[in-house]
């Protein structure tokens, strides 16, 4: 709580006397009346004191777990529960710093009698995460102005903003893989599946089904058809979530770290509904870890996780990022037989490293980049430039990287990338 003068009547003590002494010399009777009302104002005024803090702030929203990009009406009503005028109240509501006014003002101006109450609404566009609503602000003067009290009035309002995840429309392309699930991924080595690999020798106990008739019939030779194994893919998808991943086109935009998010959710929703097994991680000062995993209750946790875990604030993170130890971090917790998505800008040169050092550890690495880049001046060039040489250093050095361009569905970029890896 904080009390202070407004300086609001500051010089009118000195006007007044200048006032009274011009109209005492000069015997002028208006001049010394205005200096001795002046003086009679700024003694009132000194004589103020601070004004009550009698003041009940409540707030609804009309919805508390909205969709992204929802409307949500926030409601609030200031009551005086002194027994004392307030001529002067003015109230700012704590909106959340990710969320923003779209209609309405979350400011108020007015008077208040003992006992009545006073109501304004805004609206505010929801955005994934959770929301809690800072206390209102309240500035309450005397009648004079020349004495304010600033007090906080809380009132705890949350807002939790779950987005459902959506697959892409496209299926997502994983690398080879072997691991001991049969499933889509196809791997290097022959097998159960659909699409023929080689032929052997027959062996007792061979299935009969798999025997090559039709070489037994031309040659006599007793054969085994085998074909390509497919199995379960292990994916984790890595979420670069450092304070050099929160860059946008420009202030209004999205980060690229909402990007990120973004598409981690429709492609761990995608790679699930293929029946693989799928985790997710965050590069960042506060490491997240959801172990691969599958199944309903697996898919609400991750729901869950890419909402509302710390690591994935829409604010920078403030505490320092150590490298060394998420890096460490990171590969004690990789499963040996785990693919991972990287999902990141790739605007400094750490991002591209943490790349190729999972790939050199012997996981396929896949990196997905939301390009946050504009060209409008020579250094916002400068930086474009900058990141299309770490793609390019990835892709030389053997890791895919797909250029996302976000006004794009994530699936385009992923059907285009596909093809290119396969020609």
């Amino acid at each position: 709580m904080t009390v202070r003068e407004t300086k609001r009547w500051t010089g009118v003590s000195a006007v007044a006397l200048l006032a009274g002494g011009v109209g005492v010399v000069a015997g002028s009777p208006v001049t010394l009346l205005v200096g001795v009302v002046g003086v009679a104002f700024a003694a009132y005024a000194r004589s103020g004191t601070p004004p009550s803090t009698a003041v009940s702030v409540s707030r609804s929203v009309d919805d508390a777990d909205p969709a992204p990009g929802d409307e949500v009406r926030v409601e609030v009503t200031v009551t005086n529960d002194g027994d004392a005028t307030l001529p002067d109240l003015r109230v700012v509501d704590g909106v959340p710093e990710g969320l923003r006014v779209t209609d309405g003002s979350a400011r108020l101006g007015t008077a208040l009698r003992p006992g009545k109450e006073a109501a304004f609404a805004y609206t505010v566009e929801a955005v994934r995460g959770e929301h809690r609503f800072d206390p209102a602000t309240v500035v309450a003067r005397d009648f004079s102005g020349a004495v304010e009290r600033e007090f906080d009035v809380k009132n705890d309002t949350t807002l939790a903003c779950t987005p459902e995840l959506s697959a892409t429309a496209e299926e997502v392309p994983l690398r080879e893989q072997t691991t001991r699930h049969t499933g889509r991924v196809t791997t290097g080595e022959g097998g159960a599946g659909v699409e023929f690999y080689a032929t052997r020798e027959y062996r007792p106990g061979d299935p009969m089904s798999r025997i090559d008739w039709n070489r037994r019939a031309k040659t006599g030779e007793l054969t085994t058809v085998q074909f390509r194994q497919e199995r379960v893919a292990t994916v984790v998808l890595l979420v670069d979530a450092r304070e050099q991943a929160y860059v946008a086109a420009s202030p209004d935009e999205p980060s690229a770290v909402e990007h990120s998010v973004r598409a981690a959710g429709k492609t761990f929703a995608a790679l699930l509904d293929s029946g693989d097994r799928v985790g997710v991680a965050t590069l960042a000062p506060e490491n997240g870890w959801l172990a691969p995993g599958a199944g309903n209750q697996h898919r609400a946790q991750a729901r869950e996780f890419l909402a509302h875990h710390e690591s994935l604030s829409r604010t920078p993170p403030e505490d320092p990022f150590y490298s060394t130890v998420t890096m460490r971090w990171l590969r004690r917790r990789l499963p040996a037989n785990a693919q991972v998505v990287f999902f990141s800008p790739l605007c400094d040169g750490y991002a591209p490293e943490v790349a190729r050092r999972l790939d050199a550890a012997g996981h396929a690495v896949t990196v997905v980049s939301p390009d946050p880049t504009v060209d409008d001046t020579p250094g916002t060039r400068l930086a474009r430039a900058e990141r299309v040489r770490h793609l390019r250093s990835l892709r030389a050095g053997g890791v895919r990287a797909v250029d996302w361009d976000t006004d794009d569905h994530l699936g385009v970029a992923l059907t285009h990338a596909d093809r290119r890896w396969r020609s």
